[in-house]
């Protein structure tokens, strides 16, 4: 399900219509439920935390399956596929969940250190272990098109949105002109990160970020507050 389309800036102090699909991510036994959450949350709470736990042991994604996953959360199958329709969608929503709180945008009242943060953060995720998370999504990705179709509506679609409110806030601002090209913006920002990270041809490091910003947001006239 690609969606392609192009996201501009509105004018100032105007608002996006974004689109995109995303999904955010209590064990299910004996232990005492708190009052107030329902059991299947629990069971989808324990689920993608035994998704996570999984993927980080010997074999990683190729060796994960939902017999796995569902034993370790003390679940069944059944529960699992109730909410997941594959092992990618169920993968890049535990990711997208684990996640959240550090890829989150901030608002500090500058584009220029908003995007900064959330981009060494990245970087951060992409050089740890989970980045092998990452990796082994986009390249089953190539040959299934419903595991790339699952990280792109779980995980990209989700951060993009938030991005594109972010460089919106930059436009209100004054610091990005009107009219501004907000994938163009983001692809140009995030693209050389993916490739780093993918291609290895340089190391990625979190100062890369700042060069990134610096080249892109600077030459569309946003400056770092100081």
């Amino acid at each position: 399900m690609a969606q392609n389309h192009v996201f501009r800036a509105a004018p100032q102090n105007g608002k996006h219509d974004g689109k995109g699909t995303g999904a955010s991510g209590g064990r299910n036994g004996a232990e005492k439920r708190q009052p107030g959450r329902p059991r299947s949350e629990e069971s989808r709470q324990s689920i993608l935390r035994s998704t996570l736990k999984l993927l980080k042991q010997d074999g990683g994604f190729a060796e994960l399956t939902i017999e796995g996953i569902a034993a370790d959360a003390n679940v069944g199958k059944t529960t699992v596929y109730r909410w997941w329709p594959t092992k990618g969608a169920l993968v890049a929503d535990a990711f997208s969940t684990g996640s959240e709180d550090e890829l989150r945008f901030p608002n500090t009242g500058s584009v220029y250190t908003d995007i900064n943060i959330q981009m060494r953060g990245l970087i951060r995720i992409f050089r740890s272990q989970r980045g092998k998370i990452v990796a082994a999504l986009l390249a089953g990705g190539q040959s299934d098109p419903e595991l790339l179709e699952a990280y792109r509506d779980r995980f990209l679609w989700p951060r993009r949105r938030q991005a594109y409110e972010t460089l919106q806030r930059g436009v209100d601002r004054g610091e990005l002109p009107a009219g501004s090209d907000f994938d163009l913006i983001l692809d140009s920002l995030y693209g050389p990160i993916l490739m780093r990270f993918l291609i290895r041809h340089v190391k990625l490091e979190e100062s890369f970020a700042d060069e990134l910003c610096s080249v892109v947001l600077k030459g569309l006239g946003s400056r770092p507050k100081v």
